[in-house]
């Protein structure tokens, strides 16, 4: 019986490469903010575009998923700043001028503004508004 190792070693370098870019992303927000978000444009696309004119499968699927990985970089690294404005991590002290205060209930969603869903269900199920309900009918 012959042993194919490619979609192994795959799969925990994908682990790997996702797990080295989430400190990467919290790093940067603290250090330098969100300013430097095109550098992970760069480096995504430069992955990408690579993946596609390397002939090794393993190789080629390294290059593109650091490629997505850097790519999905650039909304977590502004849903990061929401993290940090929300107090959930530690704000730089030399760049305390950059945050300003938001609503705990500030979705994280880095398109969307507004409350989160969580925040909208738990509105929708507090006694205030089914007593609301109640009245209204």
């Amino acid at each position: 019986m012959e042993l194919h190792f490619t979609g192994v070693i795959i799969a925990v370098s994908t682990f790997f490469i996702i797990g080295l870019c989430h400190p990467l992303v919290i790093k940067m927000e603290y250090y330098t903010g969100t300013k430097y978000w095109w550098t992970f444009l760069l480096i995504g696309l430069a992955c990408l575009g690579c993946a596609f004119f390397v002939g090794d499968v393993v190789w080629s699927s390294l290059l593109g998923v650091t490629g997505a990985s850097f790519l999905w970089g650039i909304g977590e690294l502004f849903a990061q700043k929401k993290r940090v404005q929300k107090g959930w991590f530690p704000m730089n002290p030399k760049r305390k001028d950059e945050y300003e205060p938001i609503d705990p209930d500030e979705t994280l969603c880095p398109v969307h503004h507004g409350k989160s869903i969580y925040a909208l269900n738990r509105e929708q199920n507090s006694p205030s508004s089914k007593s609301k309900e109640q009245a209204e009918s």
